[in-house]
This record gives structure tokens, C-alpha cells and sequence, in this order.
């Protein structure tokens, strides 16, 4: 009876502790305003995908745009890193490059603070693109591969994922095909140790059609698609010290976000980043017409002409 007792006592210590354990934080970050309408649209995409979550209980997702937080001091605006420092998981969705976020100032250092102490971060289409100079180590050690420019290439294709492979991001995802920039020979780390292929596909010739460049062709990515070598276009990554990291190439056209197989598997990622369990089915969510239209970035005219990457 004492033992009944003192078992009864420490669970009614016990579950009040779990029942208020803090929420998991979720920052999502998103680029400025790049493309023509309805690519990369990287507040909208953000906005949307915090809207998919905003009923999962035990997470609380922030959106930031302009490609870091910021806030006000004295009237002006400020970066305000301070947002991470109790992130569970970090997503930027934005453009890559030179021009990516994570590259300006101290935010890599940043970055690596927050992925030391667990948190996961999670790159979404371009943002898979950090410069071979600056930001791919980190990008290789903090998510497991990145986009490699004269090694990569990033044309539009159909890819059709009929196979998925048993892993908490996949719950709930049956086989889909998109139509997007489907980033690939992507550059992994040695031996891809560590990182889990989600979605692979073997492209298709006509990815081919461009002529060699930086991120069109080079000799030995057309012998891979020749030879019909299969090609990893997302990817997950635990890491050595309990932080988690992801990789997503597709997302360059916002319409795809209403394709539900695949917004699945961006919303189960996310939350596996974070830690949480995903529910047996996956996220379940549903997007209006009203919702893919909201938050668009407005494009100058200047912008749907400008050359696309």
C-alpha cells in the first residue's frame, strides 16, 4: 500500500510537468522578395506553412522576413538574434548564393550557436545553396548535403516519387509527382554519413538541355543522368550531437504547395526538426484559394523580365 501510495504521489508530480512542458519554438525564415510572381515566394511560403501548423498542439511557429529577425530600437531596425537562442528547430527558405541570409554578418556563427546546443535547422530550395567558399562546410556538418555550383544543377522536371522510404518525415505521404526546380547531384557529405534520402527520382533527359554553366550541366552530371543514376532531392540528417538537419530542393513554385503529399512532407519535417513526434498520418492540412493567393510578395515589373536563376 505505501508503495501504491508513494507511486501515486510521484505520478501526480509527475504528469503536471508533462502536461505543461514548454512548446516547442519553430522559426521560420524567409528571403526577400526574389523572381517573378509566384516563385520564390518565401514570405508566403513561410506564412502558409505557419498557418498549417498554427493547430498543432505543442509548437508555436514565428515567421521573420526580410532573410533575419530584426526589431525596433529607438525607431530603428535592429537584427535581433536573440529570437534563436531558444529555437528548437530553424527553417530558412530563401534565395542562396552569395546572397543567402545565413552568409551576411555573423549569422553562420549564429547558426552554429544554436545547431551546438541541438537545435535543427532546415534549408528549403535555394537556401540548400550557400557559397563552396562560405557556408557549404557548414551546411554539409548542420544538414547533411548542399547545392554545389560547376557540381549541381537545377533545371525544371517532373518528379515522380513512387517510392518513400519508412521514416517519421514520411508518415502519412503517399507517392506524388511535381513539377518544380528539383535541385540534384547535390554535394553530400563523404559517404552521405548520417543523411537518410527522402525523395529520389531518376531524371529525365531533357534536364539536360542546357548547356553547361554553373548550375545548368557539367561533363559529369550528364554521364550520371545518361547512365539514369537515381538522384536525391530531399534529405535528412541526425547529427552526432542530437541536432537534426533537412534539405528540400523543390519549392520554386508556390503553386506546389497546394499539392498535399508534398506540403505533408515539408510540415512533418519541420516538426521532426523540432523533435516532436509526427502524428502516425502526418500533418494533416488544407489549404484554400484564398490562402495560396495571400501574402504574395509584390513583383515590379522589373522583376518577372529579370533573368531566372
Amino acid at each position: 500500500m505505501k508503495l501504491f501510495q508513494t507511486l501515486t504521489l510521484i505520478a501526480a508530480c509527475v504528469w503536471p510537468l508533462g502536461a505543461l512542458a514548454a512548446d516547442k519554438k519553430i522559426v521560420l525564415i524567409a528571403g526577400k522578395p526574389s523572381h517573378g510572381p509566384g516563385a520564390h515566394e518565401h514570405r508566403a511560403g513561410c506564412l502558409l506553412l505557419q498557418k498549417c501548423l498554427a493547430g498543432f498542439p505543442g509548437v508555436k511557429v514565428f515567421v521573420y522576413d526580410g532573410g533575419w529577425p530584426t526589431k525596433q530600437v529607438d525607431g530603428q531596425t535592429a537584427e535581433n538574434d536573440a529570437v534563436l537562442e531558444d529555437a528548437d528547430a530553424i527553417v530558412i527558405y530563401s534565395d542562396g548564393g552569395a546572397k543567402h541570409p545565413a552568409l551576411g554578418g555573423e549569422h553562420l556563427a549564429t547558426l552554429g550557436r544554436q545547431i551546438k546546443r541541438g537545435a535543427g535547422l532546415g534549408a528549403l530550395h535555394y537556401a540548400v545553396e550557400p557559397t563552396k567558399e562560405k557556408g557549404q562546410a557548414e551546411w554539409l556538418d548542420w544538414i547533411g548535403g548542399a547545392f554545389e555550383i560547376n557540381w549541381s544543377v537545377n533545371p525544371h522536371w517532373d518528379g515522380n516519387f513512387k517510392a518513400l522510404p519508412v521514416h517519421a518525415v514520411t508518415r502519412g505521404v503517399k507517392p506524388f509527382t511535381t513539377n518544380d526546380e528539383w535541385y540534384f547531384n547535390m554535394r553530400f557529405r563523404p559517404g552521405m554519413k548520417g543523411v537518410t534520402p527522402i525523395l529520389t527520382d531518376v531524371p529525365p533527359p531533357s534536364t539536360m538541355s542546357r548547356p553547361d554553366g554553373a548550375h545548368s550541366g557539367n561533363p559529369g552530371i550528364r554521364e550520371l543522368v545518361a547512365n539514369q543514376t537515381p538522384q536525391h532531392v530531399m534529405w535528412v540528417t541526425e547529427n552526432a550531437n542530437g541536432s537534426r538537419g533537412f534539405g528540400f530542393t523543390g519549392g520554386h513554385h508556390h503553386a506546389s504547395w497546394q499539392k498535399e503529399d508534398q506540403r505533408k512532407l515539408v510540415l512533418n519535417a519541420i516538426l521532426w526538426l523540432a523533435k516532436v513526434e509526427v502524428p502516425k498520418d502526418g500533418v494533416v492540412s488544407t489549404v484554400t484559394a484564398a490562402d495560396m493567393a495571400a501574402n504574395l510578395d509584390p513583383k515590379p515589373p522589373a522583376a518577372t523580365k529579370k533573368k531566372q536563376k
